[in-house]
């Protein structure tokens, strides 16, 4: 990652569409990288999800780019997912003003990390996702040795073969992604990697706790007119029916997706889909497996 890429050495002489040749040339060993840490990934998410479960939440802690991107991911899943603000939480060193601007100064502040966990309240059955490109960054390794000596499940992201978050978190994925296109701007193909694998971690993890029916966002919130469409596409998908009777079911349900599917599938009312709903914990296909 930090070495010199030697087949973008001439980027700053090359035509336009050569060089977007480049950038386009190393994007594609990222996915081939992140294939190789399936196995550690998969493991990552079975920690995750054992974790919810028992009511644990989903801690995000990274600078910089790592940091910003975990943010992003923890941002998206209430209204994707349907979950709690604190259910899946991102930390970045510097806070606010690092997300308007950058303050990757505050990555060397140890102190600071055991201090961003302690004012969300980590602990119990918490999980926390170190992102470190390098798998050296301060703020992040502080964060992951805290989390790990408090006897939390910690998991790290990392693009360096030689980082310490490796020997220090229960699970890491090392990605080897290869030199930069520009030395050192790992925003570039490691934050591409990054990012990969963060859409695996909670999008599986939310599968895995019943968010979804077959690849359908059964528990997306329609906080918008876009989503309010979505919704309605997504029940006529699920049963089969028209939009005029997914609408009907949807008032019913009071604007529960998953009430509606279960209401139209199996022909029943709200009451009887709720409860149902309740006695399979939000399993959409469980409870409908459940009276077929």
């Amino acid at each position: 990652m930090e070495q010199w890429n030697q087949d973008t050495i001439e980027i700053d002489e090359v035509s336009t569409i050569e060089m977007v040749t480049m950038f386009n040339r190393e994007d594609e060993k990222v996915a081939a990288a992140v294939g190789k840490c399936t196995g550690v990934i998969s493991s990552a998410i079975d920690i995750i999800v054992e974790q919810m479960v028992k009511g644990g939440r989903l801690f995000y802690i990274g600078s910089g780019s790592g940091g910003k991107l975990g943010l992003l991911d923890a941002t998206e899943c209430p209204p994707t997912f349907g979950t709690d603000d604190n259910t899946v939480i991102g930390l970045i060193s510097g806070g606010e003003e690092a997300l308007s601007g950058w303050r990757e100064d505050t990555e060397d502040d140890e102190g600071l990390a055991i201090k961003d966990l302690k004012a969300k309240g980590f602990g119990g059955h918490d999980v926390l996702v170190g992102i470190s490109a390098s798998g050296n960054t301060p703020y992040v390794i502080s964060a992951v040795s805290y989390a790990k000596d408090m006897g939390n499940k910690t998991i790290g992201i990392c693009c360096s073969l030689s980082g310490r978050l490796e020997h220090i978190a229960d699970v890491c994925v090392v990605m080897d992604v290869g030199p930069e296109v520009i030395m050192g701007s790992t925003r570039l193909k490691a934050g591409t990697a990054q990012k990969m694998v963060l859409n695996m971690l909670s999008s599986c993890a939310m599968i895995k706790l019943g968010k979804t029916y077959h690849n359908l966002m059964v528990d997306v919130r329609p906080i918008n007119r876009k989503l309010k469409q979505r919704v309605l596409d997504i029940i006529t998908l699920a049963t089969g029916k028209g939009e005029a009777l997914a609408q009907q079911a949807l008032t019913k349900a009071k604007g529960n997706a998953k009430l509606a599917i279960l209401m139209l599938t199996l022909n029943i009312n709200a009451t009887i889909a709720d409860a149902l709903l309740k006695k399979h914990n939000g399993y959409l296909k469980k409870a409908i497996k459940d009276e077929a």
